[in-house]
Formats: C-alpha cells, structure tokens, sequence
C-alpha cells in the first residue's frame, strides 16, 4: 500500500488538521493548549493567521502571525544570506624543484594575487627524471613559498607526497577588524601645565 506524498508545506488556518494546539500569541506569549476552533476564532478576531511552527510537538505548537508578511522576510533574509556568503574558489599553482629566481617571483605574484582574492591555493611541485629522488628540493620551496606569502596566507594543507608530485594547499587569511582611531593625542599647549602659562598681569610686573 502506498500511503498520500508527504508535504512538506507550512500548514495555516483551516489545513490544521488537530483538535488542539499549543498556541502562541502574536508577540510571542504562550496562550497555553487550546482547541483548534478557538484558535482559529482567535487568529480571525486579530487578523492574522494561525501557522503550524512545530508540527512534530504533542499537541503541535501553533502561532498566530502575519503570514504573508512572515514568508516575504523569510525570503529576504535567505537572499541576503546567499549575497553575503563568500564562494571560495581553489586556484592551483604549479612548480618545478629548479626553478630559476625570476620564474619563482612570477609564480609567487600569482599566488599573492590568488589569496588577496581570497581564495585558496594549491601549489604543485612537479618532479621529472632523477628528481623524484630528491624530495626535499620540493619541500624546501614550498617551505620558502608559505613563508613569503605569510601575510596574507596560512598553510591549510602541509606538503604531500603524491606520485611524482607534491602539493600543498594555502587558505587566505580572514582579514583583521579594523581597530578603532586613538582619541588625538593633546597639542602642546593643552599638554603644558597651568602653572607654566603666564598671565598678561605677570607680564606687565616683570
């Protein structure tokens, strides 16, 4: 047998299907556990709807609200929350373990840009030939690449091993709050003592 979809929509007013609620008033006070019908003649004397909020309870936990008003700022806050959400995108930068110096600042510039954008990065040595022997060449850069970019990235990911390559994955620091401006410092003459300050009246008598 198979049983009615299971909606997953918010019941209100006449869909509530009980013979009683917990109801909740409009400013959220608590009404108590009260029949369906005297609810409904609640909602209807205020204006307002009355909207299944937890269903799952026992008598379930009705409120009465606005509900048109309350899904219009339900889907303002959710877009919103998408706008503000930051997507953080992993780049990937690839080295060889001889890099010459020139090559090197190229590559870092890349990864400086990619972290001031904030994203990730993952950097990959490639080794070729004879030097898979030599690991530590990899770690070396990739040590000397972290410490070049520590302002701006931390090390998420320490350098790995895999087959004929090595990678490591750098996150970009949060920025720092900015702290509030030191209240001006007093000028000179707000700094001097007033014993210091001489009158037109001394002046006169010296």
């Amino acid at each position: 047998m198979r049983g009615d979809p299971i909606s997953t929509e918010t019941r209100i007013n006449d869909r509530i299907r009980v013979p009683e609620v917990r109801l909740v008033g409009p400013n959220g006070e608590q009404v108590g556990i009260v029949r369906i019908e005297d609810a409904l003649r609640l909602a209807q004397e205020a204006e307002l709807d009355l909207v299944e909020v937890a269903a799952q309870a026992r008598p379930p936990v009705c409120k009465l609200m606005d509900f048109g008003k309350f899904k219009y700022e339900s889907a303002q806050k959710a877009r919103e929350s998408r706008r503000n959400q930051q997507l953080t995108v992993i780049k990937e930068q690839k080295l060889r373990p001889k890099i010459d110096t020139h090559d090197y600042e190229t590559k870092k510039r890349n990864v400086v840009r990619f972290l001031e954008g904030g994203n990730k990065v993952k950097v990959t040595i490639m080794f070729r030939g004879r030097e898979q022997s030599r690991p530590e060449l990899g770690f070396r850069l990739l040590q000397r690449l972290a410490e070049d970019v520590v302002d701006l990235g931390v090390v998420e990911a320490a350098p790995k091993q895999d087959g004929r390559n090595m990678t490591m994955v750098i996150a970009p620091l949060k920025k720092p709050v900015k702290r509030a401006a030191h209240a001006a410092e007093p000028t000179a003459d707000e700094a001097a003592p007033a014993d210091e300050a001489v009158t037109a009246d001394e002046q006169q008598q010296v």
